[in-house]
């Protein structure tokens, strides 16, 4: 969008035009989180909690970091289940 006064620019968008992302790793991030806090507390609630985060940010925001989080949620979850499970042999 220009000016009345040249051909400088507004700095407005036009209406109807692509937004920039937020932040870009923010869903993933807090999956690989949730995937570490899984292997110590919870690794149900936690670890699924991960994997739908990390799916949905792979999925539906395209983000870069959503592969890692999605195995760091995967082996916490798993993880998790297995420590508990000898913990409570024990």
């Amino acid at each position: 969008m220009t000016t009345q006064y040249g051909d400088n620019s507004t700095g407005q968008q036009p209406h109807g035009a692509p937004q920039r992302p937020a932040s870009g790793n923010v869903l993933s991030i807090i999956a690989m989180v949730l995937g570490v806090i899984s292997l110590l507390f919870l690794p149900i609630v936690f670890g699924v909690v991960g994997l739908v985060l990390a799916v949905v940010a792979k999925v539906v925001r395209h983000e870069r970091l959503a592969v890692p989080a999605i195995v760091v949620s995967a082996v916490g979850l798993v993880g998790g289940m297995v420590l508990g499970a000898l913990l409570a042999g024990a």
